[in-house]
């Protein structure tokens, strides 16, 4: 049987690892942290699927909702066959041990969340990732055919036959960060889950793995990238001192949570006392909210309008943050379905159901990625084949399901979906065993990095730029300030790389920098606004309607 390793332990890495093993398959799974600390752990609000597959009406309303989400870019293909597929991977968790939440009668309680015109994703309250992530990990651990390395940061990918791309991968080379030695773990397929790489913003949702690694190594090795641009803010991050981020649900909205800007508060604060006073039901707060001039449907918008709709307010306004406000809401159901918000806010010194919730827009998802097919083989820089023995799942891959925004609750969804679809071609073309050989790690003459603050003060700015220049609303001069000083940034960081012998600091800005330059060079290219990319200078055409207020 195949030695199959995977690079990263969210949904879609563990669920390929059960796949394979369970045929048979060694399969070794990379992690840099806890097999925990993925993306997958934090995502609060669920998983999008159609259950019936004769509810041909409630799919095809799905469909559409995605293909409207992405704003005219998707591969309707593509999205057809992940929303066709949903009931069977569903099917395939639950198997698996996740316990979706249930209502009274049996039957999994459905939420509802921005972009969604029905009522379709199925959660456990408001913590689906963490109770995915406890089934699979479970699961991996009592299959003695799955190999978990915690601790351990992939730094390479290690190619057949002294490197050249068209000739497939052949492992990879990876940082033991409890020894700081480099191992070579040899592969007959590397399936690469790394996530997104929401770090390389200062204010972001994701955990402190998002550093794009899969993204970074995959492009060093020849694999191509696409759509790099789209990076979906998430538009109710807690706005908060801590240093440990938090997101504020999308289906607390679905619940019927409103966005309200200071303005709107005290507007609906006063309506709310004068319909008291005059013994009448309290105003709906929608109404109040400047979410309404961007879209009709105000704070369930999809995510790209609502930041945008949060960014403009804020700096028009000077303020901080938003309010989501939830106070008009039956408190008890809040706090049965939200209890992780619920207990988050209460470190805050808030209450759910009573206080306004400051939040502001986040780096969340990164909808591009490296490209693949629909078995999710990566493809080759070079002439667009597929690279030999190289796979992309989840977050890193861009498999055209979202096109230029992603709908929430879909991308745990497309996880699943490809993670089971690389597993079973791998199982049904069982790689050949690599009889060459494998390059060992070049150490020689290298030296420890001396000045580690250097480097903290390298990510800094790195993410002060692109918070600053590619942010979620960009302009030409701003992208190209960006460029340069990425430019000049990838220079010095390979100068160091090349000189340093590799610690979890200096590889992780190594990946960063090279992914953010990636970012600004596919946002510069970009001649049209489309879902999560716009640039206030593309509206000076007079082919696209502003809907936003230029600013500086």
């Amino acid at each position: 049987m195949a030695h199959i390793v995977i690079v990263g332990s969210g949904i879609a890495g563990l669920f390929a690892a059960a796949k394979l093993a369970n045929a048979g398959h060694e399969v070794s799974v990379i992690t840099k942290q806890r097999a925990e600390d993925s993306s997958t752990n934090w995502a609060q609000g669920g998983i999008a699927a159609i259950l019936d597959k004769t509810n041909h009406v409630g799919m095809e309303a799905h469909i559409q909702d995605t293909l409207q989400s992405g704003d005219g870019l998707c591969d309707e293909t593509v999205v057809r066959s992940i929303i066709e597929e949903a009931g069977e991977r569903i099917h395939d968790l639950v198997n698996i041990g996740v316990r979706f939440q249930q209502g009274t009668d049996g039957k999994y309680s459905l939420a509802k969340e921005g972009g969604h015109s029905e009522h379709r994703i199925l959660h456990a309250k408001d913590a689906t990732g963490k109770e995915i992530e406890r089934a699979l990990i479970e699961h991996a651990e009592n299959e003695p055919r799955i190999h978990l390395k915690p601790n351990t940061l992939a730094i390479d990918i290690i190619q057949r036959h002294h490197g050249h791309p068209s000739h497939g991968v052949a492992g990879v080379w990876c940082l033991d960060q409890i020894t700081n030695k480099v191992l070579t773990i040899e592969a007959d397929a590397l399936i690469l889950a790394t996530g997104g790489v929401g770090r390389l913003w200062k204010e972001t949702t994701n955990p402190s793995v998002a550093t794009g690694d899969g993204l970074a190594m995959a492009y060093r090795a020849g694999a191509c990238v696409k759509d790099l641009a789209f990076i979906q803010f998430h538009p109710t991050a807690l706005f908060s001192d801590s240093k440990r981020p938090f997101l504020i649900s999308e289906a607390l909205r679905g619940e019927g949570a409103v966005l309200l800007d200071d303005t709107g508060l005290a507007a609906w604060n006063q309506a709310c006392k004068d319909a008291e006073l005059q013994g009448i039901a309290i105003p709906f707060p929608e109404k109040f909210s400047f979410t309404k001039l961007h879209s009709p449907l105000g704070s369930m918008a999809t995510r790209d309008i609502v930041a945008r709709a949060i960014d403009q307010c804020l700096k028009e306004s000077g303020k901080t943050h938003v309010h989501l406000v939830t106070s008009h809401l039956d408190k008890q159901r809040l706090n049965e379905h939200f209890p992780t918000i619920q207990r988050r806010l209460e470190e805050e010194g808030m209450i759910l159901g009573i206080d306004p919730i400051p939040v502001v827009p986040a780096a969340h998802y990164m909808v591009g990625g490296i490209e693949v097919d629909h078995l999710g083989r990566a493809f080759l820089q070079e002439d667009g084949t597929n690279m030999p023995h190289l796979y992309a799942i989840g977050e890193v891959a861009c498999t055209g399901m979202h096109g230029a925004n992603r709908l929430a609750s879909n991308s745990l969804l497309e996880a699943v979906v490809y993670a089971h679809r690389t597993a079973e071609y791998l199982i049904a073309n069982p790689p050949s065993p690599y009889q060459g050989t494998r390059p060992n790690w070049r150490a020689e003459g290298l030296d420890l990095l001396g000045e580690h603050a250097s480097i903290i003060h390298d990510r800094m700015s790195l993410r002060n730029t692109m918070e600053k220049e590619v942010g979620i609303v960009r302009k030409n001069k701003r992208l190209e300030r960006a460029s340069r000083r990425l430019t000049l940034f990838n220079n010095e960081v390979e100068r160091m790389w090349r000189t340093s012998l590799p610690s979890r600091e200096i590889v992780e800005l190594r990946n960063l920098a090279l992914v953010g330059h990636l970012v600004v060079a596919d946002a510069i290219d970009r001649a049209e606004n489309r879902g999560l990319h716009f640039n206030l200078d593309l509206l000076k055409d007079g082919k696209h309607e502003p809907t936003m207020k230029e600013l500086d």
